[in-house]
């Protein structure tokens, strides 16, 4: 009986887990445009929460069920949260201003395939260097660790654009420099973990 029991609850886990975290998934594909890849989600994403929530109905004087099914939500939206990051969907705009206008801040982060708009500014303390940049969500960390690089001071503030088109995004990403820019930095960090 104990087993059983046992095994109802892992059961009940478990479908909670995958439906949150699909629930997680669904809603972000449908977020970024991608309806016909959120309704095939969404669809199993229904079967397995009419399962999970039958299973738990039908057993509801056992407390332990109602427990593992609020533990699977829990960890159902920390699985999804972290799918999501590894899914990095769409683009990430990044404004950045450093108080030192003279730095080759835009060709440094050209160089790396990053498309730049940049415009002198003017701040409390004087003059600056404005820029946007808009780059893959994947590489958004990269980004930070190259622009924190070239300006440790710079001023950064990022926003995820609804829409784009037109201009140096539409004609022809430079993801191949990007690319090689950011397995770089993560060679670079893998080296310092072994070295620690």
């Amino acid at each position: 009986m104990l087993e059983n029991a046992l095994i109802m609850v892992a059961i009940i886990f478990l479908i909670n887990v995958v439906y949150v975290s699909m629930f997680t998934v669904r809603m972000i594909f449908t977020l970024k445009g991608k309806r016909y890849i959120a309704a095939l989600v969404g669809m199993v994403e229904v079967v397995i929460y009419v399962i999970g929530l039958g299973l738990v109905l039908d057993n509801l004087n056992e407390i332990q069920n109602l427990i593992a099914y609020a533990l699977g939500f829990g960890l159902g939206v920390i699985i999804g949260s972290m799918i999501e990051e590894k899914l990095a969907l769409g683009y990430i705009v990044v404004n950045v201003t450093s108080s030192n206008p003279d730095i080759k801040f835009t060709q440094q982060i050209r160089e790396k395939g990053f498309g730049v708009t940049s415009w002198y500014a003017y701040g409390m303390e004087g003059d600056r260097l404005a820029m946007q940049i808009l780059t893959p969500r994947k590489y958004e960390l990269s980004l930070y660790e190259l622009i924190q690089g070239i300006d440790p001071k710079a001023f950064i503030i990022s926003y995820e654009p609804k829409q784009i088109h037109g201009g140096f995004w539409v004609k022809q990403v430079k993801k191949s420099k990007i690319q090689k820019h950011h397995e770089e930095l993560v060679e670079e960090h893998e080296k310092e973990k072994e070295e620690e």
